[in-house]
């Protein structure tokens, strides 16, 4: 992802305030910037990453590589699979869509759920995770990402605790069995063929168990949370100056989630096993974005 700066890239534990927080292990945290050009934030440059992954979330394995040497007719499908309604449902499709794009190009992960595709196309698949992927480990075992996608207007104490919420029902019993049911469902994890046929197998049994313990060490959360920023809105340029100031909030902001998270989350059975990762992803203006979006989105469906 060259186009973005990684400001971040560490264990929470490197910078917690408060040391008698517990657990810490197993908490990571990753913040991205745009860049600066004639003292405007890159609007553009952004927006062309979230169309350059579009198709991994809004199409099928299937669709990708059905088309996969008609990239305009990839994007036309993938455009119809977009909920273009409200600007809240358009600025959450814009998050899950960069997610995607960061699981892809700094994890390395497959999209084994296009999460907007089957929004789309099954209702019933759109509750759980707005995000579901695997990665291949180095010592060739895997970890399941269930990942968590919003953007908002701030990044106050009201947005946390619903983002807590909402990775709450994720962890529960429930939703974590209903989205490996929908994964060993679905043909996509069959089509990977960078997945072993015995690791595959493996990953289809530990998904299809009676109980969900023995996955929870394989478990990430990836929360992703795409926000309008006032230092972002006030910046000219991606200087030292800049990415001092981010880096100084963000440390803020990475204290007060997880002492929220670790509180709000105590309940969770084994969540000392399960490893979650803030990632933080700062914009100037949240309406001049989701608005340009709509507008191109639009542009294609005509």
């Amino acid at each position: 992802m060259t186009q973005f700066h990684v400001l971040v890239n560490c264990p929470f534990g490197d910078f917690v305030d408060d040391t008698s927080l517990s657990p810490i292990d197993r908490k990571y945290c990753l913040s991205l910037v745009n860049g600066f050009e004639d003292g405007h934030w890159q609007t553009k440059s952004f927006l062309e990453f979230i169309w350059d992954n579009v198709k991994e979330t809004a199409l099928s394995k299937k669709e990708r590589e059905a088309l996969a040497d008609k990239e305009s007719s990839m994007l036309d499908r993938a455009v119809v699979n977009l909920r273009i309604t409200d600007d809240d449902i358009t600025g959450g499709e814009i998050a899950e869509i960069l997610l995607y794009g960061v699981m892809r190009h700094h994890y390395g992960a497959l999209p084994v759920v296009p999460k907007i595709f089957y929004k789309q196309n099954k209702n019933d698949f759109a509750k759980g995770a707005d995000s579901v992927h695997i990665v291949i480990e180095k010592d060739s075992s895997f970890s399941l990402w269930l990942g968590e996608a919003k953007f908002y207007r701030t990044l106050d104490n009201a947005h946390l605790d619903k983002i807590i919420k909402s990775v709450h029902d994720t962890l529960s019993t429930e939703k974590i069995k209903k989205e490996n049911t929908i994964i060993t469902n679905l043909s996509d994890l069959y089509e990977f063929e960078e997945i072993p046929k015995d690791l595959r197998n493996s990953i289809i049994n530990l998904l299809r168990a009676s109980s969900i313990d023995g996955l929870k060490k394989h478990l990430h959360i990836p929360i992703l949370l795409l926000h309008q920023c006032n230092i972002t809105t006030k910046a000219i340029e991606a200087d030292k100056v800049y990415f001092n100031n981010i880096v100084d909030d963000y440390k803020k902001k990475a204290n007060v989630y997880f002492a929220k998270q670790i509180e709000g989350c105590k309940d969770i059975f084994k969540y000392d096993e399960i490893t979650f990762h803030l990632i933080l992803f700062p914009v100037p203006d949240k309406k001049d974005i989701v608005n340009k979006f709509k507008s191109k989105a639009n542009a294609y469906r005509s």
